[in-house]
């Protein structure tokens, strides 16, 4: 085990930007996994693309986003102090989360082939659930993350827990929305 962990530090030292990529694939592809295979009920069997879809967002977009988000908040808020580290994790709840959240339903939407009113719908119905359901776990993880975690292994730790995350996240990017009905005048 050793050997793995120098070996993914070596990548991390060399390629910081694909390594964090690839640990986000795979991440958000376990995540997508394990929801279909053991949370969501229904027989519409496995959908390989689902998992496509979902482990490309964290290769193109949440490691290569969180590499630049996470940098950029640790070069603007260095070190480990109590009120730092509290400031970083109101500043990634309040102001990441919303958009990542609407990243990650845009992309969804986007590789689905839907409407800009269907990600509109979406973000409507499902992005204020996705950003609290946030709240519950990443406040605790990130406190924890921003005082303890080295920032080179922060996307790491996040990947770690994103994995059951994702769980929920999968569920909730790839629920159906009712669309609304419209309002006569």
């Amino acid at each position: 085990m050793s050997g793995l962990w120098a070996r993914y530090n070596s990548m991390l030292d060399a390629q910081p930007l694909l390594t964090k990529a690839l640990t986000s694939m795979t991440g958000f592809s376990l995540g997508d996994i394990l929801a279909q295979c053991f949370i969501e009920e229904g027989d519409k069997g496995y959908d390989p693309m689902r998992t496509f879809r979902m482990g490309s967002f964290g290769f193109l977009l949440h490691g290569t986003t969180g590499h630049y988000f996470y940098g950029f908040l640790d070069s603007k808020l260095p070190g480990t102090a109590p009120m730092t580290v509290a400031s970083k994790v109101a500043i990634d709840q309040t102001i990441w989360n919303p958009i990542f959240g609407c990243m990650f339903f845009g992309y969804l939407n986007l590789m689905e082939g839907k409407s800009l009113d269907d990600y509109t719908t979406k973000i409507k119905t499902d992005l204020k659930t996705a950003v609290m359901g946030s709240w519950a776990v990443w406040v605790p993880a990130h406190t924890i993350n921003f005082a303890f975690v080295p920032p080179a292994q922060r996307l790491l730790y996040i990947n770690t827990i994103q994995i059951g995350y994702n769980v929920f996240l999968s569920f909730l990017g790839n629920k159906s929305v009712e669309e609304e009905p419209k309002k006569e005048l």
